[in-house]
């Protein structure tokens, strides 16, 4: 009933929120894109995305196709695996920044473990900045990380706004240096953060610096300061910091899967396990309320 091509194609653009940076995930055309969704919405006879010439959102109904449209696209691939008889094999380095700690990337990398039992993965968790670099130096893979939006490297999973984040509570004083809880060199968020205030003349201190999220996350909760963080990842017990304490807006941030530049015989496992991360991106995003 609902065509494999077309259900990628439903997933990408619920993922990117952008016809555009779709067709570009794809390989595809725009209006091929627009044909592929409008097929979909004529199959379900409901519309999936409520558009206009600045936005495209989810409809309720397109909410509920991303689970279906997912768990279709898993059996398709595991049918097809079976039949063609190909079974993947070796060691496979991956990267995972810390932004995905608290998400449920775990799931998918079940879901890939399930599906490939013969690949030996590996898990390395950083900072977005040292991912890249590791990356370059050929100790990896393929990595999921954040980029800056003018970046070119990789692959889009999805754009994000970047916010300021802190405790329920937490005041700033306008005359007082703003407290930073900052991820250490070379952290993007940390880099957009401080140019931020500086374009601002907005005086900053660091109240805290951890490698860890879970660290800054219980240093922000305790009241010691604001985050710079993507909004679609707040994490629980943290609010987005009210525009009445006027701090700077923080710009967009891309997520994004890259490969090594070597190949290697990790390379098939690379692909796929890119396959099943971008068929699930949306799962890593912590939904907003409201």
């Amino acid at each position: 009933m609902y065509d494999p091509s077309h259900l990628r194609t439903f997933l990408a653009v619920a993922q990117t929120l952008s016809f555009t940076q779709a067709a570009r995930r794809l390989g595809l055309r725009q209006s091929t894109v627009s044909q592929h969704v409008r097929r979909l919405e004529d199959a379900t006879g409901r519309q999936l995305f409520s558009r206009d010439t600045h936005s495209v959102e989810l409809t309720e109904d397109g909410e509920a196709m991303l689970g279906f449209a997912r768990r279709i696209l898993e059996v398709h691939e595991q049918a097809s695996a079976f039949f063609t008889g190909t079974r993947l094999r070796g060691r496979l380095r991956f990267g995972a920044s810390e932004d995905f700690v608290l998400t449920r990337l775990p799931e998918i990398l079940e879901g890939f473990r399930y599906d490939h039992p013969e690949v030996d993965l590996e898990l390395t968790v950083e900072l977005s900045g040292t991912l890249h670099e590791q990356l370059a130096a050929g100790k990896l893979d393929l990595v999921l990380a954040k980029r800056r939006p003018e970046d070119p490297r990789g692959e889009l999973v999805w754009h994000d706004e970047l916010v300021w984040i802190g405790a329920e509570r937490l005041r700033l004083e306008p005359d007082r240096p703003v407290p930073l809880i900052v991820f250490p060199p070379p952290g993007i968020t940390r880099a957009l953060a401080f140019e931020s205030l500086e374009r601002q003349g907005r005086p900053w201190r660091i109240a805290c610096t951890s490698g860890s999220l879970s660290a800054l996350i219980a240093a922000a909760r305790a009241g010691l300061g604001v985050m710079a963080h993507s909004r679609g990842l707040v994490p629980p017990g943290l609010v987005r910091v009210p525009d009445r304490f006027g701090l700077p807006e923080l710009g967009r941030v891309d997520f994004v899967l890259v490969h090594g530049t070597r190949r290697t015989a990790a390379q098939g496992a690379a692909d796929a396990l890119a396959a099943t991360i971008l068929a699930g991106g949306d799962r890593l995003q912590r939904r907003r309320s409201g």
